[in-house]
């Protein structure tokens, strides 16, 4: 079943939501760790835990930059008319798993699929 138009206008809407949310949070970090950087602690205990922390702030950092390219890919999906339809088997992607991870690009028996080949592999 094919999305009705105001289906894909609230799935865009939502994805543009969470982007400049998104887009608001890396600004407002880099904004954070520029100011720490030129903090200087006399401990090298103290400096060790802050650079454990800013690894960790600069990983979730990253993971947040590649969904924002994951949200415009499927923004851009959506203005194709190609969102919703699976990249492995070209069927319909439900609209529940949509729902619950808008930018997906596999349907749910794909995407198991693929997840316990990965499986395989690893053992």
């Amino acid at each position: 079943m094919a999305l009705t138009k105001k289906q894909l206008a609230d799935f865009e809407k939502q994805l543009m939501d969470w982007k400049a949310e998104l887009e608001i949070g890396q600004s407002e970090n880099v904004q954070a760790m520029t100011e720490q950087e030129q903090t200087s602690f006399p401990d090298p205990t103290d400096q060790a835990s802050m650079e454990i922390d800013r690894n960790f702030d600069l990983k979730i950092k990253d993971r947040e930059r590649r969904l924002i390219k994951k949200i415009d890919q499927a923004i851009e999906r959506i203005q194709n008319g190609e969102f919703g339809e699976c990249d492995a088997c070209g069927g319909p992607i439900s609209v529940k798993r949509l729902e619950a991870r808008p930018v997906t690009t596999l349907c749910i028996e794909c995407k198991t699929a693929q997840e316990q080949e990965e499986r395989t592999r690893l053992d």
